[in-house]
């Protein structure tokens, strides 16, 4: 083992020393941290107002009123519904710090090209009637997960534009005297034009498409691949790999894939149900249920696992600390805050186990039932944040409870060797802070008092 350790180290060091160099994908981890806090949070009051114990919400409604999961999970929808927007200025602001520009009017600029290529309408049908009517809104569709690989890629067009036109002189030089806001405001000023009207011309192509704007284009571009998925094992592992490769570029592949995937699913769960309920021979393996109790355990990629082995093997204090206020959260299927906030996304040295455990999960899963060894899903629904161990008790049996654990452990193995390199690369940087905090500390044994 410890030799797989050193080999899988002297592989992937040079490139985590290469991803840790680099100006764009640093810019797009210091963006999602940015929103880490708040996605913790959000996290937790998603839990509260999805509990999964029986009549959680009549019970809950008795103390605090009917509205109550409403008001309740309003941190949770004011976080993550508008993660985009963090993330974008987010990325032009530690883009444009080390580029040494103006930070912040990199954030805002980045911000404004967001939304110039994002619609400010969505669409909606009126009750009893068939047309759709478009509503100017700022839509939260693009405002969450679903508009955060274009919101990255726009961030950093648009600062590394502002940041090569500012070394080019596009700027109105003030004379001296005048404050330094005002002087960086007007410096900002023709390089803002150049490129608010660049992401305006990009956005008048787009809605010159039948798709109508480049958040559209990209969502359907997306989707294309996985119209053709049909029920079979073969398809589901397709669907996972696509919604995990998805993940990895920040894309919230569940929407993407569950959007042609997740009507199939739904039928067979009901397939199931009904033959559960007559008391007939149980047809599909493949359900809702399936997909939800047995690919992944903790959300995408299977983080529980992951999460455990962070807290029991890993030493860096940012490892130790963001996996201890993950875990509650990921007990219930919410991993926003791993994905984003170790991170996950853009992150090679994870992309491997984060794709392999869910394929593993899968076929196991697959053909211990289709060996007998445990029982097909019955089809009852049950909510989402349902924690493992219990939720294949109640959907499978006992022996389905076993394999969740048994596929916990696995995972945990197949994650251990990946994210202890991560963790030996962040103790190095972690020591090199200390060694420089305290180069920088000013001791009275510094002066020479000889000298004065």
């Amino acid at each position: 083992m410890q030799k797989f350790l050193n080999w899988l180290e002297k592989v992937l060091t040079p490139m985590a020393k290469a991803i840790g160099e680099n100006k764009y994908l640093i810019a797009i981890r210091d963006g999602f941290l940015l929103s880490t806090p708040l996605l913790i949070v959000g996290s937790l009051f998603l839990v509260l107002t999805n509990f999964p114990i029986p009549n959680w919400n009549e019970m809950m409604s008795s103390f605090l009123g009917d509205n109550w999961a409403s008001m309740l999970n309003m941190p949770a929808t004011a976080s993550f519904d508008i993660m985009t927007i963090l993330a974008v200025a987010g990325i032009g602001y530690s883009l444009g710090r080390q580029f040494h520009v103006d930070a912040m009017q990199s954030a805002i600029i980045s911000l404004v090209s967001f939304f110039i290529v994002t619609p400010f309408s969505t669409p909606f049908t009126p009750e009893g009637a068939t047309e759709v009517y478009d509503v100017a809104s700022l839509p939260l569709r693009w405002m969450g997960s679903s508009g955060l690989f274009l919101g990255m890629v726009v961030a950093l067009v648009a600062t590394r534009m502002f940041v090569a036109l500012l070394n080019k002189g596009w700027t109105i030089k003030m004379p001296d005297g005048v404050p330094p806001t005002v002087v960086k405001s007007f410096e900002a000023l023709i390089p803002s034009f150049v490129i608010v009207t660049v992401m305006m011309i990009a956005n008048w192509i787009a809605h010159a498409t039948p798709y109508g704007n480049l958040q559209e284009i990209l969502f359907k571009f997306l989707q294309t691949p996985l119209l053709s998925l049909g029920n079979t094992l073969g398809a589901m592992i397709i669907a996972y790999l696509f919604l995990h490769f998805f993940w990895f570029f920040g894309i919230n592949g569940s929407s993407v894939v569950g959007a042609v995937f997740n009507p199939v699913l739904r039928a067979l769960s009901v397939e199931n149900m009904d033959a559960f309920k007559a008391g007939k021979e149980i047809p599909n393996i493949i359900t809702g249920q399936f997909q939800d109790m047995f690919a992944t355990f903790g959300g995408g990629g299977s983080t529980l696992s992951l999460i455990i082995v962070m807290i029991i093997f890993c030493k860096s204090q940012r490892i130790k600390k963001l996996s201890q206020l993950s875990l509650v959260p990921s007990i219930f299927g919410i991993n926003e805050p791993i994905i984003f906030g170790l991170p996950i996304v853009l992150n090679p040295i994870i992309l491997v186990p984060f794709v392999l455990v869910p394929t593993i999960n899968i076929i196991i899963s697959y053909f211990c039932m289709d060996l007998g060894l445990v029982n097909y899903t019955n089809g009852i629904q049950l909510p989402w944040t349902t924690p493992p161990i219990i939720s294949g008790f109640l959907v499978s049996g006992w022996q389905a409870a076993i394999l969740q654990a048994i596929l916990i452990v696995l995972g945990m193995f197949i994650y251990y060797p990946f994210i202890k390199v991560m963790d030996d690369q962040y103790l190095r940087e972690e020591k090199e802070a200390g060694e420089k905090k305290e180069d920088d500390d000013i001791s009275f044994d510094d002066f020479d008092f000889d000298d004065l």
